[in-house]
């Protein structure tokens, strides 16, 4: 195999040698279940608390607001369905918005089935929701509002503080998808007036198949799988013990390395972009670079084909998207980037790289040089 450049870690990422080495003992000699009363089972049970501590250090929540889940779509689920349905007698009006992932816009189609009520906030050409619509169209049945902390696609950070504020001052629950934020912000679900948010391992080096849910201790919420008394008796099933290390271990790290992460990022990610736009004409890049996560360049590229570019830069060992990697079999233009007002041609002609700390200069001026050189070639 040639040479493989990695661009595109709002997929997913590797997992760290640090946490895969806290991870291997609980496939093999601390195998026991957690439910058990024996010291084997012990042993799990404390490993489990003692990830869940480190969840709730990162996002200075309590530990028994932390629940552990195989992803971050059923978090989202977890959080959306179990908060509308257990509150339904309180009002059944919701508030998201049009450029959430999917796993929160078909957990709201799901709930309209149900008989509830959904308003999608439009945003504008960055990606940013408007706060004066969001107060415009709360009401007096209006139960949880929910909104992503930054965007898979665009990597646009949205104006968490202000919903939050608008949210308790209307005593409404708030619930963040936080799946592309974990590693890039610091969070303090208490500053940010946050009831509920979603977290994903496998966005900050930790395994896939495990996930996390935070949800305020006051906020009442119906269970989505049913079964076993595990996590407080709100999600059923026996726990992936090792999955659950991971995720402990990795927030940790990506909690502690923020600010170094950041730096080194958005450095490479200015210069990208800077040969990218000084290179290449007819190019878009969407949404604010300065209200974005720090790697995040989404472009479009007028003439060219997102997936014949995409396919030309894997020949060169490239890996780049067109946008969310749940999303990436459907041939329509993303959701999001028609919520921003970009044009159809334009969105099919869109690409997303995404930076990590794996990435240096040596892979940016590859990434640029066969980029540059592609497009040329489709455009002749």
């Amino acid at each position: 195999m040639g040479r493989i450049v990695y661009c595109d870690y709002s997929a997913t990422t590797y997992v760290k040698k640090e946490v895969l080495d806290e991870m291997l003992p609980y496939f093999t000699m601390n195998f026991g279940n957690a439910s058990a009363i024996y010291s084997l089972g012990r042993t799990s049970k404390t490993a489990i608390e003692n990830a869940r501590k480190k969840v709730a250090e990162s996002l200075k929540c309590n530990t028994n607001e932390v629940y552990f889940t195989s992803s971050g779509s059923e978090s989202d689920n977890m959080a959306l369905l179990g908060i509308a349905r257990a509150n339904k007698n309180k009002g059944k009006h919701i508030i998201t918005s049009k450029i959430e992932h999917l796993a929160i816009l078909n957990t709201c189609k799901e709930l309209e089935k149900e008989g509830f009520e959904v308003t999608y906030l439009d945003v504008d050409k960055n990606g940013i929701i408007d706060i004066n619509q969001l107060l415009n169209v709360i009401r007096s049945d209006t139960i949880l509002i929910s909104v992503m902390m930054a965007n898979n696609e665009v990597g646009v950070i949205e104006p968490i503080y202000d919903i939050g504020n608008i949210a308790k001052q209307h005593g409404i629950v708030f619930h963040t998808d936080a799946v592309q934020a974990i590693g890039h912000m610091e969070i303090d679900v208490n500053k940010l007036n946050v009831d509920a948010l979603s977290l994903s391992a496998h966005k900050f080096f930790g395994p896939k198949g495990i996930g996390g849910v935070y949800i305020r201790k006051n906020i009442n919420f119906d269970p989505v799988i049913l079964g076993g008394h595990q996590e407080h008796c709100k999600r059923a099933g026996t726990e992936n013990v090792a999955g659950i290390v991971g995720l402990g271990k990795a927030i940790e790290i990506a909690n502690n390395n923020i600010y170094e992460h950041n730096k080194k990022v958005s450095y490479l990610r200015d210069i990208l972009k800077n040969n990218i736009t000084q290179n290449i004409s007819d190019v878009v890049i969407n949404a604010d670079i300065e209200k974005k996560l720090p790697g995040n360049i989404n472009l479009s590229i007028k003439g060219v084909d997102a997936k014949t570019l995409l396919l030309m830069l894997d020949m060169e060992g490239i890996c780049a998207s067109s946008g969310s990697a749940c999303n990436s079999q459907v041939e329509n233009p993303s959701h999001v980037l028609s919520a921003m007002g970009i044009s159809t041609e334009m969105a099919l002609s869109t690409i997303r790289i995404t930076l990590g700390e794996a990435n240096n200069l040596q892979d940016i001026d590859y990434i640029s040089n066969v980029l540059i050189n592609a497009v040329n070639r489709i455009r002749r």
